[in-house]
C-alpha cells in the first residue's frame, strides 16, 4: 500500500466471535429490560408493566437469554404463590454505562435520522413518478 493509504480490511473473524453477544445486546427488548433492571431487583408482572409494548412471550424469551448470558439473576423464592426476582448480576450492571451512552447519541442525533429518512422517503416517492412518467403507456 501506498503511504497515503490505509489498510482498512475487517478482521471478520473477531466479528464472528461476538456476534451474538452483540446480537444479544443490540436487542430493543434487551436494552429496555436492562435499562429498567437497573433501578434495582424487580418481579416479572412488574418489569412487564414498565417495559411497554412487550408481550409476555417476548418479556420470557428476552429474561431467560439475559440469565443464560449472565447478565440478570433469577431468585425464585419458596413462598405461596411463588416469589421471583430478577436483578442485573455484576455483568449486567457494566452494560449499563455503553448503553447509557448509545441512548444519549440515539437522543441527541434522532432528528437528524428523522429529517434523513423523510428526505429518503421523498426521494424514493420522487424517483416512482419519474418512473412512471418514462414508462407509462402513451
Amino acid at each position: 500500500m501506498g503511504d497515503t493509504n490505509t489498510d482498512v480490511r475487517v478482521d471478520h473473524g473477531a466479528c464472528t466471535t461476538v456476534v451474538d453477544v452483540l446480537a444479544r445486546i443490540g436487542d430493543k427488548w434487551t436494552v429496555m429490560v436492562i435499562g429498567t433492571l437497573s433501578q434495582g431487583a424487580l418481579r416479572y408482572n412488574e418489569i412487564q408493566r414498565r417495559v411497554e409494548g412487550i408481550s409476555q412471550r417476548m418479556l420470557t424469551l428476552t429474561l431467560k437469554g439475559l440469565e443464560q448470558d449472565g447478565l440478570v439473576s433469577r431468585t425464585m423464592y419458596p413462598t405461596i404463590p411463588p416469589r421471583v426476582d430478577y436483578e442485573l448480576t455484576e455483568l449486567g450492571h457494566s452494560l449499563i454505562v455503553p448503553l447509557r451512552v448509545l441512548f444519549d447519541w440515539a437522543s441527541e442525533h434522532r432528528g437528524e435520522i428523522v429529517a434523513a429518512r423523510n428526505a429518503f422517503e421523498h426521494r424514493a416517492v420522487e424517483r416512482a413518478a419519474v418512473h412512471a412518467a418514462i414508462f407509462a403507456p402513451k
